[in-house]
């Protein structure tokens, strides 16, 4: 058996350019892969968030376009922070944001699959194949560094033998010390110089369990003076007694990020090993790992680029993890949260997130992406998608008096003028509606053209109606208008075409359903909250409220793969605690950036 290099599993496209898909079109014009192969390999601590997408987008977006393959793997290499939990979670969420898209380049294995040992030049070697299915099939799973873990030890082996790596009894605060600073060189530890036999015997041992945790570690002998300080003998394996979620107590060492990271690409044949800036100091060790095992060509490569940065959120695994314990938020999936599922119970569709990561682009600087740039992508795309539907967030009564008790009609309203095919709907109106309260005003200021004592608007889809008399409770409140229609200034009648400066949107308050609305604002009032000393002293207080809306009737059948504009207010998804006669929406996004008004006030 040996490494593919052809096959094709989905037509190329016009892709984006830039360095990294240059790169890849080069080697492809050299002949130097026949296929791209390129992976995802989030550990299972935690669940993805948006910084994981641009990740995902690339990855995929790469072997999409240059009909590759992108294996999903869990790089689980560390036992006491991993959970079954977070590998089904990660799953779920991948493919959510590929369906449709790149799923057909979903790299899986088959279920209890391990690598295949094959026999090259005389030497040994591994290889696992990725699978190329149904993204939900039972018989197949992601990839596992896991798995691997005999692989490894082996590997592990062979440069114990080749002189390259050795058993050390430094603890971890004195191998810290010893490694020295970027400034200055490290000092040789005193069992660097064990034989190989005595090296061979202890990791041997090591992995018996004869040694409690942190008493011994692998460590790759290279250059304790190398200005790079990964490369200054780096721990290959650790003691670690703890349950494993994938191969319960079967191991008791375990490789570290740097070794198994490697050796993960190789032996599923990846090509392009695409990882953030923060690893780039990392890829000399990398490459050392591989070629003193003189494995056979091609071997992988590694390229780096920069991650995101949002603004106004935090995207660290610790904060966010200590933002769900101490209950500012209500779970990993809270709308508010940079989580692809809290992006997704907030109604963001995975082509937004999509189109976020392309237009953000791939560089190799590190710099603050706006989080308008996001929410401008969002917007984007639920106006060409969204149902327009009327709701009213916060009503006050309005009362037709020239219209009859007991009349009732229905006006035809646009479901999506971006979307001529969506068609009209019939809405029904009636004496008494609902306006929102801040389309009214007493003493308005001159620019103010909506409802206002003695002024005239159009009631959207129906009549241009008049204020002839405000009723206030006892604080002086505005509780109820009465208005004069025109009767005919609807569609189709003699004054439909007269013309007022205002349209505003209304409910029948006889036909209204009422629902509880989440109105999401973002989580900190600060761009950079990071970069505070406290930065949950940031934490926006009102990045969370909750309003009984009515809606028009047609709401009352919301579907949950459904969005919405509530006409003039944003838009809307139909949120999981909804349940028959319980309706609860999402405000995904507003329609316009109320914050960008505020920092132009604010001369930011």
């Amino acid at each position: 058996m040996t490494k593919p290099t052809a096959g094709d599993v989905g037509g190329p496209e016009t892709p984006p350019s830039d360095f990294i898909r240059d790169i890849v079109r080069q080697h492809l014009a050299e002949g130097r892969y026949e296929r791209i192969h390129t992976r995802f390999p989030p550990e299972p601590n935690g669940y993805l968030h948006i910084g994981h997408a641009k990740s995902i987008c690339l990855n995929f977006g790469i072997a999409r376009e240059f009909g590759g393959i992108c294996n999903l793997r869990m790089d689980d290499t560390n036992p006491t922070k991993e959970d079954i939990e977070y590998v089904e979670a990660i799953c779920e969420d991948v493919r959510w944001l590929i369906a449709g898209w790149a799923d057909h380049c979903l790299g899986l294995k088959p279920r209890g699959r391990k690598p295949d040992t094959v026999s090259r030049n005389g030497a040994t070697d591994y290889y696992l194949p990725a699978v190329v299915g149904p993204a939900t099939s039972d018989a197949l799973e992601p990839f596992f560094a896991s798995d691997y873990f005999e692989q490894l030890y082996e590997f592990a082996l062979q440069l114990i033998r080749k002189g390259k790596a050795y058993v050390c009894d430094l603890s971890p605060e004195e191998t810290d010390r010893y490694r020295g600073a970027p400034d200055r060189p490290g000092r040789e530890s005193p069992w660097r110089n064990r034989s190989i036999e005595e090296n061979l015997d202890l990791f041997q041992r090591m992995r018996a369990g004869e040694f409690p945790d942190g008493a011994r570690t692998l460590r790759a002998k290279i250059d304790m003076a190398s200005p790079n300080v990964w490369l200054r003998d780096p721990v290959l394996y650790r003691i670690r007694h703890a349950e494993h979620h994938h191969t319960g107590r079967a191991w008791c060492i375990y490789p570290t990020y740097d070794f198994a990271h490697c050796l993960s690409d190789y032996i599923e044949g990846i090509t392009h090993s695409i990882c953030t800036l923060e690893f780039e100091v990392h890829r000399p060790l990398y490459d050392w790992i591989l070629e003193n095992l003189d494995l056979p060509r091609p071997l992988p490569r590694q390229y780096e680029f920069a991650r995101l940065n949002l603004s106004y959120t935090v995207m660290s695994k610790r904060k966010l993890l200590q933002l769900v314990r101490e209950g500012a938020v209500r779970g990993w999936d809270d709308p508010r949260l940079p989580t692809l599922r809290g992006l997704r119970r907030r109604g963001v569709t995975p082509e937004a997130i999509r189109n976020f990561a392309y237009r953000i682009g791939i560089t190799k600087y590190d710099g603050l992406t706006e989080m308008a740039v996001l929410e401008h992508a969002i917007r984007e795309d639920l106006n060409r998608r969204a149902l327009r539907r009327l709701a009213v967030l916060r009503p006050l009564r309005l009362i037709i008096t020239n219209y009859p008790e007991e009349r009732v009609e229905e006006v035809e309203a646009v479901n999506n003028p971006e979307d001529p095919s969506a068609g009209t709907r019939r809405v029904p109106f009636s004496r008494e509606c609902y306006i929102e309260q801040e389309d009214f005003l007493e003493n308005p200021p001159p620019q103010f053209f909506r409802l206002r004592p003695g002024g005239e608007v159009r009631l959207k889809y129906a009549y241009i109606i008049r204020c002839d008399e405000v009723i206030k409770d006892a604080s002086g409140r505005p509780v109820e208008l009465r208005c004069t229609a025109d009767l005919e200034s609807k569609a189709g009648g003699r004054n439909a075409q007269r013309k007022v400066k205002s349209a505003i949107h209304w409910v029948s308050a006889r036909h209204a359903v009422p629902a509880e609305c989440r109105l999401y604002d973002r989580l900190f009032t600060v761009p950079e909250p990071d970069l505070l000393p406290d930065w949950r002293s940031a934490l926006n207080p009102n990045s969370l409220e909750v309003v009984t809306a009515w809606c028009e009737p047609a709401l009352a059948a919301a579907r949950p793969e459904e969005r919405y504009q509530f006409e003039r207010l944003g838009y809307f998804a139909l949120d999981p605690d909804s349940a028959p006669g319980r309706l609860v929406f999402n405000r995904t996004i507003s329609l316009k950036d109320a914050w960008a008004r505020e920092r132009q006030k604010a001369g930011l």
